[in-house]
């Protein structure tokens, strides 16, 4: 998802189960672990010198065998889901994969804390789609969410199309990103209940790896890596370090807790942007980033 998502992560996160909670220090060390990690993905998707959506295949596939593990050790079950679901799951994976190459391929385009920041901007949709779907209007702070949403991500793409229109472009692929990922989070939504959460993961790999594989293959791009360590390092770090601290944690904190700790994924982004590729913010860069974090934070407050 990372942010998953989108930043991209796969964060479903299970129901508390009733045993000890472990220590507070624990479980917020966890939580921004878990986020620092997810942040570090982009970081591996432009070192990789395979195409960006093969990237992504390469980050599904080669965890899919520790993700089954995981799942097994958290006893989830993996079999038993009737057509119905199992149709959904699939649906859910190919809207992931396409999550996930969008927001791949405005990493490569765009500034990394910009990728990041709209990537991670499904939170967001999922609060308008939640006014939509209860035929009411905003109220509070929500409005204000919005409007710092739509600000926020106004400067932040007038920016960018100061840079070059390259870079416009790639906000818009980190934006649809964040888009498909909320529309993965709501067709996954019946499913939850009865499957965990590396269960789920386990399932949208197997249906979303041969999809994202069509893709790369499709845009012409290098498939199979001659330096394997970025895409070792991308499926290690983001889709088990960092899917494994947030499934950990998760359960543990409520929504706006949750969506503070989100925002240290763009602040890393762009302090490595800046050391690792130059990518400089202006004062209306940060500013912006502010108002689209702040509307992120609302959002999940009132998720």
């Amino acid at each position: 998802m990372e942010n998953a998502g989108g930043g991209q992560a796969n964060l479903v996160s299970d129901p508390p189960e009733p045993s000890a909670r472990p220590a507070a220090w624990l479980l917020l060390a966890a939580l921004l672990g878990g986020n620092i990690a997810l942040a570090l993905g982009p970081w591996f998707v432009r070192m990789a010198d395979t195409g960006p959506v093969a990237a992504g295949f390469w980050r599904l596939f080669l965890a899919l065998p520790f993700v089954l593990l995981l799942a097994r050790v958290n006893g989830q079950r993996l079999t038993g889901m009737g057509p119905k679901t199992l149709g959904l799951v699939a649906l859910g994976a190919v809207t992931f994969a396409l999550d996930l190459a969008s927001w791949h391929i405005g990493i490569g385009l765009t500034r990394l804390g910009n990728a990041t920041l709209f990537g991670n901007a499904g939170s967001i949709v999922l609060l308008f789609w939640g006014f939509i779907a209860a035929r009411m209007l905003p109220k509070g702070l929500e409005w204000l969410a919005i409007v710092f949403a739509l600000a926020g991500a106004v400067i932040l793409m007038g920016r960018s199309l100061e840079i070059s229109n390259a870079t416009l472009i790639g906000d818009l692929f980190c934006l649809a990103a964040g888009l498909l990922y909320a529309v993965y989070l709501l067709t996954l939504q019946g499913a939850r209940g009865a499957f965990g959460s590396w269960s789920l993961l386990a399932w949208v790999s197997v249906f979303g790896c041969p999809v994202l594989l069509g893709i790369a293959l499709a845009l012409g791009e290098p498939v199979w890596p001659t330096n394997w360590t970025p895409v070792i390092g991308l499926f290690i770090v983001s889709q088990l370090i960092g899917q494994g601290l947030m499934v950990y944690s998760l359960k543990y904190f409520p929504p706006l807790v949750v969506g503070l700790a989100l925002l240290t994924q763009p602040a890393v982004a762009s302090l490595y942007g800046w050391l690792a590729f130059g990518e400089v913010l202006s004062a209306m860069d940060i500013i912006g980033m502010v108002l689209v974090g702040a509307a992120l934070a609302v959002s999940r407050a009132r998720a």
